[in-house]
């Protein structure tokens, strides 16, 4: 009997020790999952269980091979170019995105293009601020493909049936970031739609939540 309280003693201080890690813990492959931040690394929610990203080519979960890397400007399955260290984590770069169709999949996160903003500088294709009541927007550096999409407007829509246009004026760097022009913040991922408050609010999306996965095409 004595050994048995001793045994039943052990699991629960080990209990007690280990749940508020696991708490907290991100879900790996075919982990349970709510939102795109339930996963961990470069998996995305699918179903409500953590998963490969189809427009990111990974194969963590699948397990089957690499395939190979594309040119700059984005188009096939993308893979990371390299990695970018940053406040002690890796951050994936990318060169590319994955191609551009009349329904692009991609991830709708928030951006103050205003000075003093989170882009650091002036946005990249007119060297200009834009207040946070216009609707502008910086695409991952494969769709903006060295500024040839710069003033034009792409189409975006919300898994809510709503959908807004706005106008390209900057790059949400893929490559490099971590440093001063970057606001100190770290390469985004390659299906990145950085969009402006006005993007947000003509969406009818809560910006509380930072991401959202939307569609985007050229208007």
């Amino acid at each position: 009997m004595a050994h048995m309280v001793v045994f039943l003693a052990s699991i629960c201080l080990f209990n007690t020790i280990n749940f508020p890690f696991l708490a907290n813990a991100l879900s790996s492959c075919n982990g349970a999952c709510n939102t795109l931040n339930d996963c961990s690394g470069q998996l995305i929610c699918i179903n409500g269980k953590c998963n490969d990203d189809p427009n990111v080519g990974t194969h963590i979960c699948s397990g089957s091979g690499s395939p190979p890397s594309v040119p700059s400007g984005g188009g096939g399955n993308c893979q990371s170019s390299g990695t970018l260290q940053c406040n002690g984590k890796s951050h994936p770069q990318y060169r590319c995105s994955p191609p551009v169709s009349s329904s692009t999949q991609a991830v709708l996160t928030l951006n103050d293009f205003s000075e003093g903003g989170d882009g650091g500088g002036p946005s990249e294709c007119d060297e200009k601020y834009h207040p946070n009541s216009e609707r502008v927007v910086a695409l991952s550096t494969g769709w903006y493909n060295n500024g040839s999409r710069c003033g034009k407007m792409i189409r975006i829509t919300a898994r809510n049936g709503k959908s807004v246009t706005a106008k390209v004026v900057d790059e949400c760097d893929s490559v490099n970031g971590c440093d001063k022009e970057h606001a100190g913040q770290p390469p985004c991922h390659n299906n990145i739609v950085d969009g402006s408050q006005a993007v947000w609010d003509a969406l009818g999306l809560n910006t509380d939540v930072g991401r959202e996965q939307v569609t985007w095409s050229m208007a």
